[in-house]
């Protein structure tokens, strides 16, 4: 494909409202953009004249060629912009690392007999809603109570016949008309009162029933009452009330260092505080906060199931008034965004700028912690294994069921960090049956020869990136199995081995032909467990996914009255598939969920086989 000429294009640019799409020369998208007017936007990338941050120089080098989407408005081009950044994450765009949904109470007033009921989709199907709130035990120890205090419903639908929580108490049939629709109604309108914060009349009834009971000798009854009050009281303590009138507001503020930006939200919702969560932003360098704030609320309420009729952020957001048209024809209805510099809602700024800021410092001693626990680790192995330094691991694992489907993982430690992007997965083409070792031969001849052929032919990558240090899951045997390949290969890395005791857990390493001790409790030994740990993680789960997805070709996906479920349990009675080979009808009778149909198939295609080879 020929590349379209950067400066022809250029010329091509037209005074209109539009997005601009960024390509690499291996065609990724790393950057998109939207303008008022795209001729001016996308010219002044490329005009040295231009003043650009570190972070669009460097973007800009990247730039092999562009597109762009000519729009009506500039509304339109935002919402394009919007879709186009959350469709493909481009590297140098301010992203919303969390993807995350959360739990509303759900009242289904459209219904004759209401349920109280915890979802994460809002609906417009005239029920109501309560959230969100941020944490799903909350949720449902309230929605628990709340049908047991009331004795709401939890059958979908009405059916003839009381069912079990009839008979223990918790529910007042109104599937059998023991109560009537306008007794059951107060009752939901009594758990209404509940969602909506107004806790005292339940408080006072539970009090003075628990009080009845005591003086009444029903000490049972009471005990009951007493922990439902508790209950209550405890899930009331939980909602801060605030005097915030009565809207739906949400609190939006972030705090920044050198390498990371935090957005905290507080959800306001009928003048309560129901809950807060923090947000982490990503490509964001050089970045002003109006321009994070903007990327957040885009991100965010584009597929929000609640957006509130006003958001108070803690500074001004770039296309304020663009935004605000933008949520108005999401929510339908008129939304504000609003930077107060005084009063209370100031003051819930400010706590929502300290929370972000205490994030943030937790976050940086959370790191700083972590660097300091792999940095130990790392001097322990090279102190262990008188190697120095250790930066790339490499550790290797095979995984099959009984031989078959047999495939082989590689995963890679970088600084004591897991470098997912150089984690490598090998289908066995060469073995046949339950061979471990001649499997692990195979994967290792095939990741460093190809990595030596990388190197001549000058690619980057990695698999040209060789590892300072193999681990081997295993002892003396697969060490050996890996030195003899890399001495055939003309190449000196040290290999190491995780020792297993009879619990299958590493007690020592295997190192030059020498068993050495170390300390389980030391931050080198955790270390190793990490990796091994990962090395058989990655392994079984691309065997699973393999099986699952029938993505592995087995010769027994070709015999009649083989399914799935008899096919697994051929794999789990023979040890290969020559031992299946061999077997007469009398021995595959003897295979779990076998009949004799499947036997003679089975022995007959192997028979057949032979005789036309």
């Amino acid at each position: 494909m020929k590349r379209p000429d950067i400066e022809e294009e250029l010329k091509k640019l037209p005074k209109k409202p539009g997005v601009y799409i960024m390509h690499d020369e291996d065609d990724n998208i790393i950057y998109v953009g939207k303008a008022v007017i795209l001729r001016n936007r996308v010219r002044s990338y490329f005009r040295e004249s231009t003043k650009k941050t570190e972070k669009i120089a460097q973007m800009v080098s990247k730039i092999d060629w562009f597109e762009y989407v000519v729009t009506d408005s500039e509304l339109e081009a935002l919402v394009l912009e919007n879709n186009l950044i959350k469709e493909h994450q481009p590297k140098y765009n301010t992203m919303l690392k969390d993807d995350k949904t959360y739990p509303y109470i759900k009242v289904t007033l459209q219904e004759t007999y209401p349920r109280i009921l915890v979802t994460r989709q809002v609906k417009k199907d005239n029920a109501r809603y309560f959230g969100p709130y941020t944490s799903a035990a909350s949720v449902r120890e309230t929605v628990d109570l709340l049908r047991k205090l009331y004795k709401i419903r939890m059958c979908r639908n009405l059916k003839e016949g009381s069912c079990l929580y009839y008979h223990i108490g918790q529910c007042d049939a109104p599937c059998e008309k023991k109560i009537s629709g306008e007794e059951y109604g107060e009752n939901v309108k009594k758990a209404l009162q509940f969602l909506n914060g107004d806790y005292k009349p339940l408080l006072s009834a539970l009090k003075e029933q628990m009080l009845e009971a005591s003086e009444n000798m029903e000490f049972e009854k009471a005990a009951e009452l007493r922990d439902r009050l508790q209950a209550v009281q405890q899930i009331a303590q939980k909602q801060k009330i605030t005097d915030l009138a009565g809207d739906d507001k949400d609190i939006i503020a972030l705090a920044s260092d050198e390498q990371s930006v935090i957005v905290q939200v507080f959800f306001v919702r009928e003048g309560k505080i129901l809950g807060r969560e923090h947000f982490y932003m990503k490509h964001t360098e050089d970045e002003k906060a109006e321009d994070i704030l903007k990327s957040f609320i885009m991100q965010y309420y584009a597929n929000s199931p609640q957006i509130p009729k006003e958001l108070i952020v803690s500074s001004a957001v770039t296309d304020q008034e663009l935004l605000e048209d933008w949520l108005r024809d999401l929510k339908k209805s008129k939304v504000a965004i609003t930077t107060p510099v005084k009063g209370k809602k100031e003051k819930l700024v400010e706590l929502a700028e300290k929370n972000a800021k205490i994030v943030l410092q937790q976050d940086i001693e959370k790191i700083k912690n972590a660097k300091r626990k792999k940095e130990s680790a790392l001097h322990e192995l090279e102190t262990l294994l008188k190697l120095d330094p250790i930066d790339r691991i490499e550790a290797y694992d095979i995984s099959n069921i009984s031989g078959f489907n047999a495939v082989g993982s590689m995963v890679v430690f970088e600084d004591g960090n897991r470098k997912k992007n150089d984690y490598r997965k090998f289908k066995i083409r060469s073995v046949e049956g339950p061979d471990d070792y001649a499997s692990m031969r195979e994967v290792l001849t095939r990741r460093f020869s190809h990595g030596l052929k990388e190197r001549e032919e000058g690619k980057e990558g990695g698999f040209v990136k060789f590892p300072d240090l193999i681990m081997m899951d295993g002892g003396k045997g697969q060490v050996n199995i890996a030195t003899s390949v890399l001495e055939e290969l003309g190449l000196d890395i040290p290999v190491c081995g995780m020792v297993k005791d009879d619990r299958h857990r590493t007690r020592g390493l295997y190192f030059q032909n020498e068993e050495i001790a170390i300390d389980t409790r030391g931050e080198g030994f955790k270390l190793i467990t990490r990796i091994q740990d990962e090395a058989h993680r990655f392994a079984i789960t691309f065997h699973r996914s393999l099986r699952g997805k029938e993505q592995v070709h087995s010769v027994l996906d070709d015999i009649p009255q083989v399914g799935k479920k008899r096919r697994l349990e051929l794999m789990r009675y023979f040890q290969g598939i020559e031992e299946l080979k061999e077997a007469d009808q009398e021995t595959l009778m003897k295979v779990p969920g076998m009949n004799a149909r499947a036997a003679r198939s089975i022995y007959d295609f192997f028979h057949e086989t032979k005789q036309e080879s």
